[in-house]
C-alpha cells in the first residue's frame, strides 16, 4: 500500500502480514510504500512439507526475491522486523547487507552466532523440556496437542501472553492453564482480528509452517558458523516492551544494556524501552510504534 520508498515488513509467529495492519496503514499514508508478505508457511504464501525447507537461507532467499521482483529498481529498502520476523531480518542484514537501507526490529535483539552452544540445547538447560522451544521439535507431537485446544484458543493464548518470563507448555496444561480456561482480550485485539488468524490457520496454513521455523534453530545455528563473530552494519534501531518474554530471557538485559549489543550492531543508534508493554508491541503500542518508525526512517529518504 502507498507509494515511495519501500518498507519491508516482516512479521513472526503466530502472526501473518496482518500483524502489520496500524504500520501499512499509517507508513503508506506518510509517503512510504509498505510491503507486508506472510511469510513462509504462512497464511497465503505456500508451505512447503519438508522441515529443512524452512531454514534462515530459504526465509532470506524468499524476502530477496520477493524485492527483486516488485522493487528491480531500489537498491536498498527500509526494513522493520518482529520476533522471528526480527530474527530474519538481522540475518538478511547479515547475509545481504546490499539489500538493506535501515533495519528497525521489534522483542528480539542482534543474537551473535555462540560456537560453543547451539540454541536448542542451552534452552533446554535453562528452562528444561516444557520450554516452547523445546516442545515445538518434534514433528507432529504439538500440533496435535494445538488440534485439541483449538486453533482460537491457542491464537488467543500467544497474541494475549503478558508474563515477562518463558512460556512453557507442559502436556496437558500448555501456558499453564487447562485448555478450556477462558481468555479475555485486551481493549487492542479485538474478536473480529483474532477470527481473521484463526481463519487462515484453520483454512490454509495450519500451524507446522511457522512451527518449522523453530525446528531449524539447531540448522540454522549450523549454517551461520561462517559468520561467527561478523558484526551488522546497516543502520539500526531496536524497541522492546519491558513486560516482553524476550526482554526477560536470562543475560539479555545485560546484553541489551552493556555494551553487547552495540558492538555487535556497531551501527546501533538507539534502543528504546517502553513501559507496560509485552511481546506484540506493534499492535498493542501502534501509534507510538508507527511514530517511531517514521522519526527513524525519514533520515534515510
Amino acid at each position: 500500500k502507498g507509494e515511495g520508498p519501500l518498507i519491508l515488513f516482516i512479521h513472526g509467529f503466530p502472526e501473518l502480514w496482518y500483524s502489520w495492519r496500524h504500520q501499512i496503514a499509517s507508513l503508506s499514508s506518510k509517503g512510504y510504500r509498505a510491503v507486508a508478505p506472510d511469510l513462509r508457511g504462512y497464511g497465503d504464501t505456500d508451505v512447503p512439507d519438508l522441515v529443512t525447507s524452512y531454514t534462515c537461507f530459504h526465509i532470506v532467499g524468499d524476502l530477496v526475491q520477493l524485492l527483486n521482483i516488485i522493487a528491480p529498481n531500489e537498491h536498498k529498502v527500509l526494513v522493520v522486523g518482529h520476533d522471528w520476523g526480527a530474527a530474519i531480518a538481522w540475518y538478511l542484514c547479515l547475509l545481504r547487507p546490499d539489500k538493506v537501507k535501515a533495519v528497525f526490529n521489534l522483542s528480539v535483539p542482534f543474537i551473535p552466532h555462540n560456537p560453543q552452544m547451539n540454541p536448542i540445547d542451552g534452552w533446554r538447560a535453562i528452562y528444561g523440556n516444557d520450554y516452547y522451544m523445546c516442545r515445538f521439535q518434534e514433528p507432529g507431537e504439538i500440533e496435535a496437542e494445538f488440534a485439541e485446544m483449538g486453533t482460537e484458543t491457542v491464537v488467543k493464548a500467544f497474541l494475549t501472553y503478558r508474563v515477562p518470563g518463558p512460556i512453557m507448555l507442559p502436556k496437558g496444561k500448555p501456558f499453564g492453564h487447562s485448555a478450556d480456561t477462558p481468555i479475555s482480550l485486551p481493549s487492542w485485539l479485538s474478536e473480529e482480528e483474532v477470527h481473521y488468524y484463526v481463519s487462515k490457520f484453520d483454512n490454509k496454513s495450519g500451524f507446522t509452517g511457522g512451527i518449522n521455523y523453530y525446528r531449524n534453530l539447531h540448522r540454522n545455528w549450523e549454517l551461520m558458523a561462517p559468520w561467527t563473530g561478523c558484526d551488522v552494519k546497516v543502520a539500526a534501531k531496536f524497541v522492546v516492551g519491558d513486560l516482553d518474554l524476550v526482554y526477560h530471557m536470562p543475560g539479555m538485559k545485560e546484553y541489551i544494556h552493556n555494551g553487547g549489543f552495540k558492538k555487535d550492531v556497531p551501527t546501533l543508534e538507539e534502543v528504546v524501552v517502553m513501559e507496560g508493554v509485552g511481546h506484540f508491541i506493534h499492535m498493542e503500542k501502534p501509534d507510538e510504534i508507527n511514530n517511531l518508525i517514521y522519526d527513524f526512517f525519514r533520515q534515510f529518504d
